[in-house]
């Protein structure tokens, strides 16, 4: 039988952040069995680990309806289950997207948390067609965006839309066309659009609709997290070294904080966040 372990990320309450499954020996699982299960659990991702050394694991993410390169809060979630089985410490994760280094440590509260650190980032323009298709899904007027956060594809592990909402009652009020995103988002290799809203130089509210994967909305990205703190460093908006933390979740009920780090000198972004087990 396989084991399944089930966790919350970016969150200390099981009622909050974002849930996933960990596999912990996913050896012999074909992709077929690894979706089938994804989509049993229903969690935007699950990790499935197979052991290749002493804390190195090659990690597959599933969504209910697809594989993705790359998934930042089953990682959290991966990790901080590892720290609890073998102790906190460094790990390496071979995925889809490239060598994803974690480290899992305890803060002074004793909570575990961990740290993942990106694959190489960057960024690209959007076309004025894209846009457009790509605002008419979601229901929303280039009016609407922030014209200081112009919007970018980012990638850190996996292509993000990041669109900024000038007010935050336009990211609040979030009812799309679920078909003709997916479509829009499936053509062009995107795993999620990340919908920002800037509550001031270093504090974000974000939020993530995810249709290629069979889920409406991720409640917390920390994909999507990294790719955006490499879209403000590229853009200018902060400086080379800062550190900014998102809220996301808050307006599905599962509130989440996820952390994230950029170091001066280093290309790479750093995410951090805690993760809670749930009953079985």
């Amino acid at each position: 039988m396989t084991e399944i372990l089930r966790y919350a990320a970016f969150t200390t309450d099981p009622a909050g952040g974002n849930k996933a499954g960990v596999v912990p020996a996913a050896d012999g699982l074909t992709d077929e069995q690894m979706l089938a299960i994804a989509a049993e659990l229903g969690y935007s991702e699950s990790a499935f680990l197979t052991e290749l050394g002493e804390r190195h694991y090659r990690v597959r993410y599933f969504a209910p309806a697809m594989e993705v390169p790359f998934c930042g809060h089953a990682t959290i979630a991966t990790a901080v289950a590892l720290g609890e089985l073998t102790g906190p410490g460094d790990l390496v994760f071979e995925t889809g997207a490239g060598t994803v280094p974690v480290t899992v440590a305890a803060g002074p509260d004793g909570v575990l948390r961990a740290t993942l650190t990106s694959v190489e980032p960057h960024t690209e323009p959007v076309s004025p067609a894209d846009l457009a298709e790509a605002l008419a899904a979601l229901g929303w007027s280039e009016a609407e965006l922030n014209a200081e956060l112009p919007p970018r594809i980012a990638y850190a592990g996996a292509r993000h839309l990041v669109l900024a909402a000038g007010t935050r009652e336009r990211l609040a009020d979030l009812d799309y066309d679920f078909d003709r995103l997916a479509a829009f988002m499936t053509a062009r290799d995107l795993i999620t659009l990340q919908l920002v809203w800037a509550a001031g130089p270093t504090v974000f509210h974000v939020r993530d609709p995810f249709p290629v994967g069979g889920v409406v909305e991720d409640p917390a990205t920390g994909a999507a997290a990294a790719a955006f703190g490499a879209y403000l460093r590229e853009l200018g908006a902060v400086p080379e070294q800062a550190e900014l933390t998102l809220h996301q979740g808050e307006d599905l009920g599962s509130p989440g904080e996820l952390r994230v780090a950029l170091h001066a000198g280093d290309p790479r972004v750093r995410v951090t966040g805690a993760a809670v087990r749930l009953p079985d």
